[in-house]
């Protein structure tokens, strides 16, 4: 599918992966992007993207992604521009450590995992995607209903793709309950949306990165990456985060390519 002249969606710009997907959008000639974040650098990277385009390309919003008002007004402000979004990149996530049991061995109590912590988890990680996913599925459908367009044909061009960020996390990792739970359940919305979707030409895949150089990830403290993680890689150093986005890329251009694509580094989870 090519880029030029399309619009797309991409939550979580403000750092990350989601950075670094919007710069490769720009980068291959995606006309609008709109970049969406709760941070205020979200503004920032907007004038990045624009002057390492030299062209204006992004548009910045503010907000919850898990507000489902926001949502709806980021895609009116996207739509009233011209065609509805063709890419969805949903990037946003967070990460809330801790053992799902620890028992206290003074007291010989056990505390566990905060219901509230892995609920926001999935509001954020799992949520937030997929209805970020389906609000541009909406508008497709939509604008094809105006177009006097039914089911998607091969013989028509492609309406448009979608990349979940899964993580290696989602086979399972020591004190990420929550976090490993939101991951691995997008595999399964992937797999859904992609036999739902393509009835209006829309494509669904899940990218599922390891280690990347993000501040999500460098907050794990510099002792634990490279003790725990950075041995366990091929590569022996995190992930840049252009590499998951060109990965993004591929999946998004590529209309033959389906199911979910590691970009780990040969990660190997501790036995």
């Amino acid at each position: 599918m090519r880029f030029h002249g399309k619009t797309a969606v991409v939550t979580g710009a403000a750092s990350g992966i989601g950075e670094a997907v919007a710069q490769m959008l720009a980068a291959n000639g995606v006309e609008r992007i709109g970049l969406v974040d709760s941070a205020e650098r979200v503004e920032a990277v907007a004038r990045a993207v624009d002057a390492a385009a030299g062209r204006t390309v992004a548009r910045p919003f503010r907000g919850d992604v898990c507000d489902p008002a926001f949502r709806i007004a980021c895609f009116d402000s996207l739509c009233q521009e011209g065609s509805p979004p063709s890419f969805c990149v949903p990037a946003a996530g967070i990460t809330r450590d801790g053992l799902a049991v620890k028992l206290d061995k003074g007291t010989g109590r056990a505390a566990i995992y905060p219901r509230e912590t892995f609920q926001r988890v999935l509001d954020v990680n799992l949520t937030a995607p997929v209805y970020w996913a389906l609000e541009m599925i909406a508008r497709i459908a939509e604008d094809r209903h105006r177009r006097g367009l039914s089911r998607w044909e091969p013989t028509e061009p492609s309406e448009g793709a979608i990349v979940l960020i899964g993580s290696v996390s989602s086979r399972g990792n020591r004190g990420q309950v929550s976090y490993s739970a939101s991951k691995a359940a997008l595999a399964g919305v992937a797999a859904t949306l992609s036999s739902e979707a393509i009835h209006y030409g829309v494509r669904c895949a899940v990218v599922h990165p390891g280690f990347t150089d993000t501040p999500m990830v460098r907050a794990m403290g510099p002792r634990i990456l490279e003790e725990q993680v950075l041995p366990r890689t091929q590569l022996r150093r995190l992930i840049r985060p252009e590499e998951i986005a060109e990965a993004i890329g591929f999946l998004l251009a590529n209309p033959a390519v389906s199911g979910p694509l590691w970009v780990d580094a040969g990660w190997q989870p501790a036995p």
